[in-house]
């Protein structure tokens, strides 16, 4: 009999660590302009404008910047079942999490994936009032929706075919690194709805969590907010200026909380789901491909990311070396 495939829709939301709720409630809601669902005393739920259910960022009370997790919305309920059955079958570390221990959320079945990441599945959320036309009420940060995950581990050989085998991603870019028979793939842009991707998985120290991608209407939207946030004194939280990747043809701005928690403002990719679609590659020696216009990143965004929780204790995961760097080291 023929394995039951799984709908997973998008990428949908992700749970951040933050020290203080007040001073965090500000920066998002006040200098982002996200809108608050509601609170208590250990977490924030937050949503984007066009959201029409709970939440997609949840900010929680610690004593660190960390992720706790990122989540996926499955199609129907049943495949939370199906998931579980497989990640059983795999032996994947996985516990159910209970309808409302995730305010405003039904029950969901969170996993560590082969590469350390937190990762969640859920197919239920309490509805909330769409903001989208409510002009009047909108800030001068206009998210929309959240758009995608940036994740940094050592094993993408092995995560990257997890991710395509197991759960049906499928992929529009890729870096290699190396030539010839020694080219290997460096990162991966995966996606389940049809844009260049939900899923980011980088080939770095890790496992980390590097930023949580969000969409906005264009290029001036995201000029606007950073104007928005210099003039409210967020300035210093602009990590990386405004410009254009080579990979998914992004405009881009990086900006990040008082913890280190990093949010991409993000526009311009482009549609995937022809039949068709061929993955766009990319060498990592080419001065395009992280920024088209050819400026680096600075040091802190190339090597600065928070740690990810156990998904059973809540402890930070030991953050390892690339495998395949460590290998290339000891043979020089």
């Amino acid at each position: 009999m023929a394995k039951k495939t799984v709908d997973i829709v998008r990428f949908h939301h992700a749970e951040l660590t933050v020290t203080d709720l007040d001073r965090a409630r500000e920066f998002y809601c006040k200098g982002l302009g996200f809108i608050e669902t509601e609170s208590d005393a250990e977490h924030i739920y937050l949503r984007a404008i066009e959201d029409a259910n709970h939440h997609c960022l949840v900010l929680t009370k610690g004593n660190q910047a960390s992720l706790k997790h990122i989540a996926y919305r499955v199609g129907s309920d049943e495949d939370l079942d199906v998931l579980d059955e497989l990640f059983t079958e795999l032996g994947m570390k996985k516990i159910w999490i209970g309808a409302g221990e995730e305010k405003g959320q039904g029950r969901a079945l969170r996993i560590q994936d082969p590469g350390g990441m937190p990762v969640e599945f859920f197919f239920e959320m309490d509805k909330a009032e769409r903001m989208l036309q409510k002009y009047h009420l909108q800030g001068n940060s206009k998210i929309k929706r959240i758009d995608h995950a940036n994740c940094l581990i050592t094993n993408i050989d092995e995560l990257y075919d997890w991710y395509s085998k197991h759960l049906g991603f499928r992929t529009s870019e890729f870096t290699v690194n190396g030539y010839e028979e020694d080219e290997h793939i460096w990162a991966a842009w995966m996606h389940r709805k049809p844009s260049v991707h939900d899923l980011a998985l980088i080939s770095e120290k890790g496992p980390r969590y590097h930023h949580t991608g969000f969409w906005m209407d264009d290029a001036k939207s995201i000029l606007d907010a950073c104007d928005h946030l210099a003039s409210l004194g967020y300035y210093a939280h602009i990590e990386r200026s405004p410009g254009r990747h080579g990979t998914s043809n992004a405009f881009f701005v990086y900006v990040r909380d008082h913890d280190g928690n990093r949010i991409e403002l993000y526009t311009g990719d482009y549609f995937t789901n022809d039949p068709d679609f061929e993955p766009i590659k990319w060498h990592l020696d080419d001065p395009q491909r992280a920024t088209f216009w050819g400026a680096l990143p600075p040091e802190s965004w190339r090597n600065e990311a928070v740690q990810v929780e156990d998904i059973l204790t809540g402890q930070l995961l030991p953050v390892e070396t690339v495998k395949r760097l460590e290998k290339a080291e000891n043979q020089n």
